[in-house]
């Protein structure tokens, strides 16, 4: 097929976009921010899996592929490897929740042009574009703090470059879900994961949803009782946990972080792993959100942001679909815009 050839530094008007992503409402804010930013781009196609990226790429040729790592039928890598094998003069640029070194480099070694982590693509995406399409690349700047600058000189030149040891932030998910089967079956999993493994884990939930966890947990073989007494498994109430720092219905910075300063150094202390980190669940946002103040919601989202950020922490966030944020654009993408990662069941 033939397909004209911009040269660098060219206008930026009628540029096409192909958008891999397996979840639609992520797919959805990056074509609404890319559209809303450069009304002049085209998004031509969005595909939620790997094989059909690849199919996509083939027939429609754009003029960047914006590609996620997790996907189904072929992972982003593979689906760049064979890209690349029909079209190596495509541009492709990683759009992914993963922020490890070892996963940057094992993607850019696939000859893509960039590689931006998703909490950062509000503020990072459309210069990341630009820049590919100007022939040069682009690493996000969460990925360029954590090396020293000689360190990503060559991750951007050779893409071989080895990481020195450092202590890599923590993710902040969040989770929508459709019921409550899927909310513990979410929960538990985080929370079962971080604690077979050694590490600790506060959870900040309702009562009900405290209860069910705790279940959840001992079916897979967690001695939870045990936890709990070491003071590795701390649950607390979600409502309760808002009052220690909500000052007239706004989260107030300096009792938010000392309060989980003071509970994370408790139960790290209390985990048997190594160098421990702290899994953190809860659903205060949602309540916050179901009483109207979604504003107030957002600002624990930034807050929760900056701790996983700060902290050697792990948060996963919860709201159920019946609040229909997601049917709220603004508010859904203020959300994302929060998280490095998106989920929906």
């Amino acid at each position: 097929m033939w397909r004209q050839t911009r040269k660098a530094g060219t206008s930026s008007v009628n540029i096409r976009i192909l958008v891999v992503d397996d979840f639609a409402p992520w797919r959805l804010f990056v074509s609404s921010m890319i559209l809303r930013e450069e009304p002049e781009w085209h998004i031509v196609s969005e595909v939620e899996d790997g094989l059909e990226a690849v199919n996509k790429a083939k027939e429609l040729m754009p003029d960047v592929i914006l590609l996620d790592i997790g996907l189904d039928k072929l992972n982003g890598i593979e689906a760049a490897r064979q890209i690349r094998e029909i079209a190596p003069d495509l541009k492709l640029l990683f759009l992914s929740a993963f922020d490890s070194m070892e996963v940057v480099e094992e993607a850019l070694d696939t000859g893509a042009s960039g590689y931006v982590v998703k909490l950062d693509a509000a503020s990072e995406l459309i210069a990341a574009v630009k820049a590919v399409l100007q022939g040069r690349q682009f690493v996000s700047s969460r990925i360029r703090k954590r090396i020293s600058a000689r360190a990503a000189n060559e991750v951007l030149a050779s893409r071989s470059a080895q990481a020195p040891e450092t202590e890599f932030a923590g993710c902040h998910e969040v989770q929508f879900y459709s019921d409550d089967e899927v909310f513990l079956e979410s929960m538990t999993q985080f929370i079962g994961a971080a604690l077979k493994f050694g590490n600790a884990a506060i959870v900040i939930a309702t009562k009900p949803h405290r209860e069910k966890l705790l279940e959840g947990l001992k079916a897979q073989g967690v001695d939870v009782d045990a936890l709990i007494q070491q003071g590795a498994y701390l649950p607390l109430d979600a409502a309760d946990s808002l009052s220690t720092f909500m000052i007239n219905d706004w989260p107030d910075e300096d009792r938010f972080l000392e309060s989980f300063s003071k509970l994370i150094e408790s139960t790290s202390k209390a985990a048997k792993a190594e160098h421990p980190r702290v899994a953190i669940c809860g659903e205060r946002v949602a309540l916050l959100w179901a009483e109207g103040k979604k504003e107030a919601a957002i600002r624990l989202e930034q807050l929760c942001n900056d701790l996983a950020q700060t902290r050697k922490v792990d948060i996963l966030c919860a709201y159920p679909s019946s609040l229909h944020i997601q049917e709220d654009q603004p508010s859904f993408e203020a959300i994302c815009r929060e998280h490095s990662a998106v989920h929906a069941r």
